[in-house]
């Protein structure tokens, strides 16, 4: 019944503004333009906020040689931008701008794009436009994160085990909440000093540098871990209380409810420092995002952390947990996947923005993997409680096989005495368990419920690991509107939607070579102006006898459409072509530079609506 919703509104709930990863909205100068001279900044516009860094830019010259700059700044101090000034003589050539950037849910963004003083370079020089992603340490980062999930799920999932499910002895689990703390603090060590390398894109020995360690200790994701560790510690302590009140609890004494509010404020905390520093912190309705992202994290921890306590105490011989503490967890776990449909639909519905970003985006494919795994783990969780049903009625099923008792209302005084009834004689037949016969039936029967049980929470908390995997590497993914946010944010005030540039080389042979750049406009569904313009293998406008322009959308098999180019004396242009459909459109040009050479070229462009 649950996961009914899930698949709905996961499906039809991706149309509201959001987004996540900040995505490059546009440039100033715009990528490939050639100015006549040297601009003054180089200008980076962002779907949403970022952070700067000391190499935020690296702006390379013609040769490939690195060229001095200002600082790292923002333009008109908006936060979704970042601006450096360059030099007041830039020689003539093509520049390249290599950029990295901080997004606000803390995952690093780089990018490069090129510009020309005066006329393009007739020959490109090999540019290293510096690191985009070290493997290891981007490998032992996510592994950390991975480790800090598993430990918090683990950590409050337990402790919630114990202080809503009270099963008789909570010894046994004292060694996992000791074991999950102190991976805990481990993971977010290694977090926070692999933060600098992984921001930078170099290797983990820069995490060795003590200057990088201080300047992460001062932006939000670095502070953020600092504050985790520093919960620890009251976490430890609180959990040494926690243990005292529970042993006191098994004696006859009370828990107090100041001890239960001081976890949850704890719990909350921790959760509060993942999702401060992650998708939620970004985007529109950040105070909904950020409530719904807290409670989507503790409810995953009560149920897998839980299921992991569960587990564990299935697997202690003395003593057998009781059935109450199993219908208990029962009760706790149906809670928590319930919170945990409710605010998994209103994030995936968050970082979604189309159906086919369901398909043709990584972060929707991950997330189609991830439902998947759901609905494993519910159907686990269903067998589940099934044996915790025949576990909660196993003593009346084994004194009257198929009937369950009814509570019979009894008198203040106590029930009348019965007479006595004749004994009846002990069954030969073997018991449900096929373990003994008579009153050996409820050892049997209870050893075998117990022993089915635990199977289907093993299933449980091996899907729940893949699920918790899963969604570290969803954590770590742009999200699918991301691509669409940046399309939007790169709309002028004036609302004029911005035009597509593709930039497509031919060559033909010793007749000639050079480049076709086609802007369409606004390149969206409908009416569409083009411009073609040619240039030579020296950079320069080139005249050609023809051009020829058409478009095809092979998935709806639509085209090929022709663009009626004219010759306009330097450009050739088309008042109109219409696109009729959204997609990915295959477009055709055609160069022919002489009477008897051409040559044809492809070109696939996306048109959205």
């Amino acid at each position: 019944m649950l996961l009914v919703p899930v698949l709905v509104l996961l499906l039809l709930g991706g149309a509201g503004p959001a987004s996540a990863h900040a995505a490059l909205a546009s440039t100033d100068p715009g990528d490939g333009t050639v100015l006549r001279r040297a601009p003054a900044h180089v200008t980076l516009t962002f779907s949403e906020s970022v952070g700067l860094r000391d190499d935020s830019f690296r702006v390379l010259d013609p040769g490939g040689h690195r060229v001095h700059t200002g600082e790292a700044g923002r333009a008109d101090g908006r936060a979704d931008t970042a601006r450096v000034a360059l030099p007041g003589e830039l020689g003539e050539g093509t520049y390249t701008v290599a950029w990295r950037v901080v997004s606000a849910d803390s995952h690093p963004v780089s990018g490069a794009f090129t510009f020309s003083v005066g006329k393009p370079s007739q020959a490109a020089a090999p540019v290293d436009t510096g690191p985009t992603e070290d493997p290891l340490t981007a490998g032992l980062h996510k592994t950390a994160r991975y480790l800090s999930y598993l430990a918090a799920a683990l950590l409050v999932g337990t402790a919630a085990f114990v202080a809503l499910c009270r099963p008789p002895d909570p010894a046994p689990l004292r060694r996992t909440l000791v074991a999950a703390w102190w991976t805990l603090l481990a993971a977010t060590v290694a977090l926070l000093v692999l933060r600098a390398p992984y921001e930078a894109g170099t290797g983990p020995t820069a995490a060795l540098d003590p200057a990088a360690l201080g300047d992460t200790l001062t932006t939000r994701p670095g502070a953020l871990l600092l504050v985790r560790l520093g919960l620890l510690m009251p976490v430890a302590l609180y959990l040494v209380h926690a243990d005292r009140t529970a042993r006191a609890d098994r004696r006859g004494g009370r828990r107090t409810p100041l001890t239960a509010a001081v976890g949850a404020v704890l719990a909350v905390g921790l959760a509060l420092t993942w999702s401060a520093a992650e998708h939620a912190s970004a985007g529109p309705q950040v105070p909904v995002a950020m409530t719904s992202s807290v409670l989507h994290l503790l409810a995953t921890a009560v149920w897998l952390g839980g299921l992991a306590a569960l587990l564990t105490t299935l697997r202690s011989a003395r003593p057998a947990p009781d059935a109450a503490t199993v219908a208990r967890f029962s009760r706790t776990a149906l809670t928590a996947v319930t919170v945990l449909v409710v605010t998994g639909v209103y994030q995936s519905w968050r970082g979604l923005g189309s159906w086919q970003a369901l398909t043709g985006t990584a972060y929707g494919r991950l997330l189609l993997a991830k439902v998947i795994l759901v609905a494993v783990l519910l159907a686990a969780a269903a067998v589940s409680r099934r044996w915790t049903a025949a576990l909660v009625t196993e003593p009346a099923t084994v004194r009257e096989p198929g009937r369950v008792p009814e509570r019979v209302p009894q008198p203040a005084g106590g029930p009348p005495p019965e007479a006595p009834r004749p004994e009846a004689p002990r069954p030969t037949h073997p018991s449900p368990a096929g373990t003994g016969t008579g009153t050996d039936a409820a050892t049997g029967t209870g050893s075998a419920l117990r022993r089915g049980l635990y199977r289907s929470v093993l299933v449980e908390a091996v899907v729940a690991a893949v699920v918790l995997g899963v969604t570290t590497v969803l954590t770590a993914t742009p999200p699918g509107r991301s691509a669409g946010e940046a399309a939007r944010a790169a709309v002028p005030a004036g609302g004029v939607l911005p035009a597509s540039v593709t930039t497509i080389p031919f060559e033909i042979g010793a007749s000639g070579s050079g480049t076709v750049q086609i802007t369409l406009d606004p390149g969206r569904t409908g009416d569409n102006a083009v411009q073609a313009v040619v240039f030579g293998p020296d950079g320069s406008l080139a005249a050609v006898p023809e051009l020829r322009l058409s478009f095809t959308l092979p998935d709806q098999q639509v085209g090929p459409i022709e663009a009626d180019l004219l010759d306009r004396g330097g450009y050739w242009s088309a008042n109109t072509v219409t696109l009729p459909l959204p997609g990915t459109w295959t477009m055709k040009v055609t160069v022919r530079v002489s009477e008897i050479d051409q040559v044809s070229e492809t070109r696939r462009i996306r048109v959205e609506r």
